[in-house]
C-alpha cells in the first residue's frame, strides 16, 4: 500500500475510533457500560467474521493457535481499552478520551520500539521523539483540565 494512502486511511479510521466512545456511552446508558462493551464486540465480531468468510481467508484461522500466547491477547487489550473509554467519556469528553488514548498509544509505542519488543527492530531514542512526547503529554494535559 502506498505511504500516502495508509497515513489517509488510518487518520479516517481514527476519526471513527473518536467517535466510538461517545457511541458505546450513549448505548451503555441504556444498557449499562459493561453489557455496552460486550454488545459493542459482539457487533464487531459479527462484522469481522462476515467480512473473513466473504473474503475468502477463513482458511487462515486454522493457524491462530500455532502462535505464542500472547500474540492472542489483542482482543483482551481492545475490550480494555472500549470498556475504559465507554466509563471515561462523560468524565473527560471524547476530545479527552481521544488526547489520552493517543498520548497512551504513543508513549508505549516509543518504548516498545526503543526495547525492540514483539519482534520490531530497535529505534533508538531521540530528541525529536522525546519532544513529540513531552508536547503530547501536555496537549492532553491542557485539553482535559
Amino acid at each position: 500500500m502506498d505511504k500516502g494512502l495508509a497515513v489517509l486511511l488510518t487518520a479516517v479510521a481514527g476519526g471513527l475510533i473518536a467517535l466510538q466512545a461517545p457511541i458505546n456511552a450513549g448505548l451503555g446508558r441504556a444498557t449499562g457500560s459493561l453489557p455496552a462493551a460486550l454488545v459493542s464486540f459482539s457487533v464487531g465480531t459479527l462484522a469481522l467474521a462476515a467480512i473473513v468468510v466473504l473474503s475468502g481467508k477463513a482458511g487462515g484461522l486454522d493457524s491462530t493457535f500455532d502462535v505464542s500466547w500472547y500474540y492472542l491477547l489483542g482482543g483482551l487489550l481492545g475490550a480494555i481499552y472500549v470498556t475504559n473509554a465507554l466509563i471515561a467519556v462523560a468524565a473527560i469528553g471524547a476530545g479527552g478520551v481521544a488526547a489520552a488514548t493517543i498520548t497512551g498509544q504513543l508513549v508505549a509505542s516509543v518504548a516498545i520500539d526503543r526495547l525492540g519488543l514483539l519482534g520490531l527492530d530497535q529505534v533508538p531514542l531521540s530528541p525529536d521523539r522525546i519532544l513529540g512526547v513531552a508536547l503530547l503529554v501536555a496537549g492532553t494535559l491542557l485539553l482535559v483540565r
